[in-house]
């Protein structure tokens, strides 16, 4: 497939971010971040964080928006990881390595919380912060060409409490353990066979099809995919730390919503509804 960049431009307004490195993009109701530094394979520099931080937050605030898409510019990576040339700036002891935690989570807090659904689209290199933000989406579609790993150990970095949980989430403690062990690598197979991603495509249909999924979603009605959102996010959490009446609420919201009403009325008159999120 060409350059992903080349197949969502069309039909698009493109924001440019952390010079040029992350792009925001909007296309039929659906929000697309680029991580546009393919030349050190989309690794990571604090400004890219914060440039991520941005763009979740435009897009969160659009109401023409209702699912977002992260994905990597070029044919060779999602996100290869930290941009390690900025280590020796950013992150040579601790409290600069403190400081650079502290600005960066500040970008991952937002995804994880995010309103809206989340899709990681993902090709090629997928590897230690860039498998941080694509455990922090709701969906992870990989290409045939996905690389999946956690190289801390072979550079002598602590990974975060947030990003392990996550991982276990996903793979479970035995797996997590052999990944941060040994910092191997897994093919897009084994990532799947391990529940790290969802589904996986040839890479000549991943952009097409990650696609089609978010407009499947962005066509639902949106308080019942925040609902979904809300529930399942609590039945991930200890019980003594769920907000069950966050979830008693949410689902008052959508009986008493005029998009239920809507999708009971084209129900019975054979059409599509026009959900509007109220």
């Amino acid at each position: 497939m060409a350059n992903i960049t080349a197949n969502i431009s069309a039909n698009i307004s493109d924001k440019s971010l952390a010079d040029g490195k992350i792009l925001q993009s909007v296309v039929d109701g659906v929000g697309v971040i680029t991580f546009n530094n393919p030349g050190k394979r989309n690794a990571m520099s604090l400004e890219m964080w914060e440039g991520l931080g941005e763009a979740l937050i435009a897009l969160r605030d659009d109401p023409a928006v209702r699912v977002v898409i992260l994905v990597g510019a070029g044919d060779k990576a999602f996100v290869s990881g930290a941009d390690i040339s900025q280590f020796e700036k950013t992150r040579h002891n601790a409290e600069a390595s403190e400081e650079y935690s502290r600005r960066s989570a500040a970008q991952r807090a937002l995804l994880a919380d995010y309103p809206k659904p989340t899709i990681a689209c993902i090709r090629g290199f997928c590897l230690g912060g860039g498998m941080q933000v694509a455990m922090l989406t709701d969906i992870r579609i990989s290409g045939a060409s996905g690389q999946f790993g956690i190289p801390a150990a072979k550079l002598g970095i602590a990974y975060g409490y947030d990003g392990l949980r996550h991982l276990v989430s996903l793979v479970g403690p035995s797996w997590a353990r052999l990944i941060m062990y040994t910092g191997m690598r897994i093919d897009s197979a084994e990532a799947l066979r391990i529940g790290l991603v969802d589904r996986v495509l040839p890479d000549a249909e991943l952009w097409d099809a990650t696609m089609e999924i978010a407009r499947t979603i962005s066509g639902n009605a949106p308080l019942a995919i925040k609902a979904a959102k809300i529930t399942i996010a609590q039945v991930l959490k200890d019980p003594a730390d769920r907000d069950m009446a966050a979830i008693r609420q949410i689902g008052i919201d959508c009986m008493d919503s005029a998009d239920f009403r809507e999708g009971r009325n084209a129900f019975m008159e054979k059409r599509k509804p026009q959900f509007k999120g109220r």
